[in-house]
């Protein structure tokens, strides 16, 4: 528990103090809580009071029993029962809560609205009914006389869901181009809608009229941007408070186009909830950074609460001190102020405890354990431990005991100290050296560059001083964002490589450039120009980018040499580590080993026509040596036909013989006159027609 004090008011944080993690043991905890004193002073006013991540909105039943929050991850909604202290149930959503009210005196009825369109209906048993909006909505308020729903969004209509006749009725169409928040009045149930443009339009349910129009941008202009409309609360009949964008509350009377107050938060962000305290005729607003509680007559500051984490909604329990935020952290917080009002009856005995409450130091979560990732395990000579019960896996790393990690560490490295206090005598040396005359030393790395820097900077100086016109620019080298450059080595420029030696002679050239331009522009000033300077000083530039150009080509064949010749080596290299193993041949049996001296009359015979080899085949019979490089071998064979080819001859043959003794001569159809073939055929094709 946190005490502090603004304007002689005393808030009581009943959600502050050390955090255990969640992986501890009943056991393991209850030991913490009997050793550490901190965690025996921590009030635990509803147990598991928190979100996975982060709570986006937080309401109280109108019975007061039951305290709802919506937050992710994953999207869920939680239910707490004061009565009991703890967490009643949890249901979790397809996604992520835009805003959510309860219908009913409980939990009985509850309405969602999602990121994704959809308004999800629950019951005392859990999910009912689902259907979906046109447009992104971004509020909805519940009419209770006509039982509808309101909801605004990313349109300029505002959309009616009746939950009596389950249906949509006809749209109200404002004159927004979006719209950003809505209430209702809890007197005359009158309808109002904040848009993005700094306008409120009210409307009356019962006829479905617009019955007014407030511009309130115009009333908190800050820095010449126009604000929009971020919430809206009704209070009373007559009372309407309004919250920009730009952090500003304005305080309206309905009868009025002129605000009765403008309160600034000073910080410019957007106003997220707005609430009023009548027994004390106050005004609660908040933005993400702070909570503000001031009297709604004069605006003068009650008192203001600054928690740790970012906020997204507050929400003050009725009749009585106490209010719930909800934030961008996994704990939602628990503020009692005794100035507002008692304490509720389901925790009555804050009352009793606030007179004998300390203030306690804030201490940061889990600092009995410290976080390590592998490598650090590794680097310590602890990468057995993974797996232990020393070690608890949590996200890319582990838990464990903090006197455990002090101790490996002092283990590992017992000159830590000694070093550390080494280092930090050099650099209260280094520091007092720095009231001494400086002198230019070069730094351990990059010698080359910073030689280079310093002359460009003694040459500008020069120029600066000659010219009398200021100071010159600061160097690279007395620049902190360049520091590490000229000291971490993997900085070093490598001269050697590729891509260094391709631009080089540019780089080489623009410096000399450089150099040329500074000369010519102090001869200018010495003397006049004479003519045809201009002309001298193209042409020269014209040198300069073909000898640059040259250059760069001179480096691209030098590179493609020195890369042929390193692949040459490289093959050379294979080549002589690659070892050949030899392979052995069996001459088989009946085979005769002839000298390798035979290959070269192998290689004329097979240079040898094909008349000249079948003359020497003739000449050694019918038997043909092959040799080779691992013996001869010897074939003989006969040159015979097989009885298949003999068989397929002999019927040629036969049939030839029957095809002479079928055919008839025509040797007696020609005539005497000596007509020709074709002729006589002719005719005698004829007279086969006619017959």
């Amino acid at each position: 528990m946190q005490i502090s004090s603004v304007n002689d008011v005393k808030i009581y944080n009943l959600s502050h103090g050390k955090s255990l993690p969640e992986w501890l043991s009943d056991r393991k905890k209850r030991q913490l809580q009997k050793q550490d004193v901190d965690i025996q002073r921590r009030i635990e006013l509803i147990q598991d009071f928190e979100m996975p991540t982060v709570c986006t909105s937080i309401k109280v039943t109108r019975d007061g029993q039951y305290i709802l929050a919506a937050g992710t991850y994953k999207p869920r909604v939680r239910c707490y029962d004061t009565y009991q202290l703890s967490l009643k149930f949890e249901r979790c959503l397809d996604s992520d809560v835009v805003a959510f009210d309860v219908l009913s005196d409980d939990y009985s009825k509850l309405v969602f609205l999602h990121c994704d369109r959809y308004v999800e209906f629950h019951s005392q048993h859990g999910h009912y009914y689902k259907t979906r909006i046109p447009k992104f909505g971004r509020d909805f308020s519940y009419h209770y006389p006509s039982c509808d729903l309101f909801f605004v969004g990313t349109s300029s209509e505002v959309y009616r869901l009746n939950l009596e006749q389950g249906r949509f009725l006809n749209s109200l169409q404002t004159d927004a181009v979006e719209n950003n928040v809505c209430d209702i009045n809890p007197v005359h149930h009158l309808f109002a809608a904040g848009s993005s443009e700094g306008r409120v339009e009210c409307w009356d349910p019962r006829v479905r009229n617009r019955v007014g129009k407030l511009d309130c941008a115009l009333s908190s202009l800050a820095e010449g941007s126009l604000p929009s409309i971020s919430a809206l609360k009704f209070n009373g009949s007559l009372g309407m408070a309004v919250g920009t964008s730009t952090g500003q509350v304005l305080l309206y009377d309905l009868r009025s186009n002129q605000p009765l107050l403008v309160k600034d938060h000073f910080y410019n962000l957007p106003i997220k909830s707005l609430n009023f305290h009548d027994p004390l005729n106050l005004v609660v607003s908040s933005d993400s950074k702070i909570i503000k509680m001031w009297n709604k007559d004069t605006g003068k500051l009650f008192s203001s609460i600054e928690p740790q984490a970012n906020l997204n909604d507050v929400c003050m329990y009725p009749n009585s001190g106490m209010l719930f935020t909800a934030n961008e952290d996994p704990k939602m917080n628990t503020f009692y102020i005794p100035a507002l009002g008692p304490a509720p009856r389901w925790c009555s005995f804050l009352d009793s405890l606030t007179e004998e409450l300390e203030e306690s130091p804030e201490s940061t979560v889990y600092d009995d354990y410290k976080f390590v990732t592998r490598k650090d395990l590794e680097n310590l000579g602890l990468s057995h431990l993974v797996g232990s019960s020393l070690l608890r896996a949590y996200m890319h790393g582990y838990f464990m005991d903090i006197r455990l990690y002090h101790k490996v560490k002092t283990m590992a490295n017992p000159f830590a100290y000694e070093e550390y206090r080494k280092d930090k005598i050099r650099q209260k040396i280094e520091e007092s050296r720095t009231h001494r005359v400086q002198v230019k030393a070069l730094p351990k790395v990059n010698k080359e560059l910073a030689l280079k820097l310093m002359e460009e900077g003694d040459d500008e100086a020069e120029e600066a001083a000659r010219k009398k016109k200021g100071k010159a620019l600061p160097s690279l080298l007395g620049d902190d964002r360049f520091k590490v450059m000229f000291e971490n080595p993997d900085y070093q420029v490598d001269e050697q490589s590729e891509d260094f030696r391709l631009l080089n002679p540019i780089i080489s050239r623009v410096g000399q450039k450089r150099k040329k331009k500074l000369r010519l522009l102090a001869a200018e000033e010495d003397e006049e120009e004479p003519e045809g300077r201009g002309s001298s000083e193209e042409e020269s530039s014209d040198d300069d980018d073909k000898g640059w150009v040259e250059e760069v080509r001179e480096q691209r064949r030098l590179l493609w040499l020195e890369g042929k010749e390193r692949r040459r080596q490289e093959k050379k290299e294979a080549d002589r580590n690659t070892t050949i193993q030899p392979r052995f041949y069996q001459i088989k049996a009946g085979e005769e080993f002839r000298s390798f001296n035979d290959m070269a009359r192998k290689q004329k015979l097979q240079n040898a026509s094909l008349e000249d080899r079948l003359k020497v085949e003739e000449r050694s019979g019918t038997s043909s040596t092959a040799d080779t490089a691992v013996g001869s071998k010897q074939l003989t064979f006969t040159l015979k036909k097989s009885e298949q080819q003999r068989k397929q001859q002999q019927a040629e043959r036969e049939h030839h013989e029957e095809r002479k003794k079928l055919r008839r001569s025509a040797g007696h159809l020609s005539s005497s006159r000596g007509r020709g073939r074709g002729w006589a055929g002719r005719g005698r094709g004829r007279g086969r027609g006619r017959h």
